[in-house]
């Protein structure tokens, strides 16, 4: 329940605070008053769009805050599913800076406009004029007959579903047209790639080759000048081999009487050893070196096939060509994944659409059942609304294929008297049945949701009279169910108000601002003898205005 407001410096409202109460409370006013712009912050509470054009001072912030009574347990749980600080006397902040940026907070806690707009949708029904709109709007008479047959929460999984079918078209969509662009590519990724493949890349082979091309090329040349060194090196007579061994021997004949002597012998061992190895090794390659045309054409032609690749696809290394490869591999395996995806985004397609084929058709059941007691109720309520003759029905035709709302459309048939043909209701009903007609469905619903409080902006607007005590009737019943708070201007409404708030303006200096106070039972007299005669007040309308609110 909505208990108190808090506005200051919004618009021409420099500073209010208004306690609100249950049952039906009533706001009456002049024209320009400020009915509007109550209702303007009030829309600030529910998430409605705001701008520093609001601001009565723009050197100062606005601020409007709202007071709401959420002690029944259902509350808490919503607070905590959806992540919301808890308390039972619930607080609702909204701050506008001057440079027209907005903050939202829930029990001081910050939260986003969405936030603030689906917990706004919760507490407040906020019904303005041009909603009567609305009402000939399939969109809108479908969510009033889910309403009724209490099964919001139904489709509202149903459109989270239908929102996850959807997002999986789409990524199959992107799938196919992504595969058919590649898959033009395809073979000529797998040429070559084919073609690298069959080469065989080895890193360091090609280095390898070129050392072995220059051995083969040039193998006599090697074999002689080997065999001479391994002779220099290693021969019976004047080698360096045997001449080193001489000087060895004189060396060991002179450590015995000159120390350094050994030394010198020492490294001359080293340096023997290392040449004998060189000898050996010289003369094993040197024997072994033979001129092979077979190999040399081998491994020319395996670097010929190394150097086409490589100025085919513009490098200079085996690495490079072996990134390449790698990369052209998984391109065309990313090429195949793509029907691999795409058989299991269609197969996730398939069991969402049979679980919304389902759906549906458990929705539709629902609004088929709901249809013939929303009509008795809504005929009922028009009867006493003063139009005796009155059809409305409710015609559901299937919806092909499924939309967000399931597998119906539906359209409200309306006709107030006897010779006139059923039609849609924008084609026959005038501007007080289309407002009788709102609020017997806004009264049909009341006692099908939790919605705490509703709040019409002259929804008895086109009526008058006895039709007009009538509606204050609905709107009292209504009130045994919710809170409900109607702005109006009709005193036969207003007098069945459990509670009055009167919107005015006064002048402070070179300024105007709006005030709304809440009046006693004798101002309630007198404003409802207003409403009924103007502002001279005659004795007959103060007792008319008191045989209005006794009755009441």
């Amino acid at each position: 329940m909505f208990t108190h407001l808090s506005i200051r410096n919004y618009v021409l409202i420099q500073e209010l605070e208004i306690d609100f109460h249950k049952g039906l409370s009533i706001i009456t006013g002049e024209t320009g008053a400020g009915k509007s712009i109550l209702l303007g912050a009030l829309g600030l509470l529910t998430g409605q769009r705001a701008d520093s054009s609001t601001l009565l001072d723009t050197s100062k912030k606005c601020i409007v805050e709202g007071m709401f009574d959420l002690h029944a347990a259902a509350w808490k749980d919503y607070f905590v599913t959806h992540e919301l600080d808890y308390e039972p006397e619930t607080v609702i902040r909204r701050e506008i800076a001057a440079d027209g940026k907005s903050r939202a907070f829930v029990n001081d806690s910050p939260v986003n406009l969405s936030v603030l707009k689906e917990l706004g949708a919760q507490l407040i029904d906020i019904h303005s004029q041009h909603q009567n709109i609305y009402l000939q709007s399939p969109a809108f008479q479908l969510e009033i007959l889910d309403t009724y047959a209490q099964q919001t929460g139904g489709v509202a999984a149903y459109a989270h579903a239908y929102a996850r079918c959807r997002k999986l078209q789409a990524e199959l969509e992107e799938l196919q047209q992504a595969s058919g662009q590649q898959r033009t590519e395809l073979d000529y990724h797998r040429f070559r790639y084919g073609e690298l493949e069959a080469a065989r890349l080895q890193d360091g082979e090609q280095n390898a080759l070129e050392e072995e091309l220059d051995a083969l090329t040039h193998a006599e040349e090697i074999k002689t000048g080997l065999a001479q060194v391994n002779v220099l090196l290693d021969a019976d007579d004047l080698s360096v081999g045997q001449m080193l061994k001489s000087a060895l021997s004189t060396l060991s004949k002179l450590q015995n009487i000159y120390h350094p002597a050994k030394n010198f012998r020492q490294r001359i061992e080293s340096s023997l050893i290392e040449l004998r190895d060189v000898a050996v090794e010289t003369g094993r390659i040197a024997e072994s070196m033979e001129f092979n045309p077979d190999r040399l054409g081998e491994a020319s032609a395996r670097l010929d096939l190394l150097y086409s690749l490589q100025q085919k696809h513009h490098v200079s290394s085996v690495k490079e060509l072996t990134a390449i490869r790698d990369d052209l591999d998984a391109k065309i395996r990313e090429i195949n994944d793509f029907d691999t995806r795409i058989e299991q985004v269609q197969a996730a397609i398939a069991q969402n659409l049979e679980q919304l084929e389902s759906m549906a058709v458990a929705i539709s059941g629902k609004r088929q059942q709901a249809i013939p007691a929303i009509e008795e109720h809504i005929l009922a309520l028009l009867v006493q609304l003063g139009i005796p003759n009155a059809i409305f029905k409710v015609e559901l035709s299937p919806a092909v294929p499924l939309t967000s709302t399931g597998s119906d459309t539906v359209r409200f048939l309306f006709s107030a008297n006897r010779q006139q043909n059923l039609q849609e209701l924008g084609k026959v009903a005038s501007g007080g049945e289309i407002s009788r007609l709102m609020l017997t469905i806004k009264a049909a619903i009341a006692e099908k949701i939790a919605l705490p409080t509703l709040i019409f902006d002259e929804i008895d607007t086109g009526v008058s009279g006895e039709i007009a005590g009538k509606m204050g009737n609905i709107l009292e019943q209504m009130a045994k169910f919710a809170q409900i708070t109607n702005i109006t201007h009709l005193p036969q409404v207003a007098a069945k108000g459990k509670h009055h708030y009167k919107v005015y303006k006064e002048d402070h200096g070179a300024t105007t601002q709006t005030k709304v106070r809440e009046l006693t039972a004798n101002e309630r007299v007198t404003e409802i003898a207003k409403m009924l005669s103007g502002e001279k007040l005659t004795e007959a309308a103060m007792e008319n205005a008191r045989y209005l609110l006794g009755k009441a």
